[in-house]
């Protein structure tokens, strides 16, 4: 399904031309954009695991300057995650710690997924609680 909505995206640009000056074809390709703009909007971040809608595109905020980072876990395992602003898919563990923080000044919980309960990141507060964000790893999501 995801293969076929790339190439729909795809298609609908390798073969637009530019329109010469009084072309009523000009229409035709503001309202082709419009449709890809409304495509893009109306995107969703899944669960890879069972689809289940986590957050949308929109939620994507920079942390320390960066939307993504990688980080080793003291296991030795290493994240690459995103941060996102929310995550209403997502369920959380309901003791949060300091210990090993990858952010200074936030404590962290577990967050999973709100279906299959597969964790897909961490959900990290300010330890003032005025500040909160997903950190949400990123080959357990898909954008559909």
């Amino acid at each position: 399904m995801v293969i076929a909505m790339e190439h729909e995206t795809v298609s609908s640009y390798l073969f637009r031309t530019e329109p010469s000056t009084g072309d009523k074809g000009f229409a035709t390709s503001l309202s082709d954009e419009e449709k890809e703009k409304n495509h893009q909007e109306s995107e969703q971040i899944v669960c890879r695991q069972c689809s289940h809608i986590i957050t949308k595109p929109e939620e994507r905020i920079q942390v320390n300057g960066s939307h993504q980072h990688t980080f080793a876990n003291p296991s030795g395992l290493i994240f690459e995650i995103g941060c996102f602003q929310t995550a209403k898919g997502c369920g959380c563990t309901e003791q949060a710690t300091s210990e090993f923080s990858w952010f200074s000044g936030y404590s962290w919980r577990i967050a999973v997924c709100g279906k299959c309960l597969t964790q897909l990141g961490w959900l990290f507060s300010s330890s003032r609680g005025s500040s909160r964000f997903f950190g949400l790893i990123i080959n357990k999501l898909i954008c559909i």
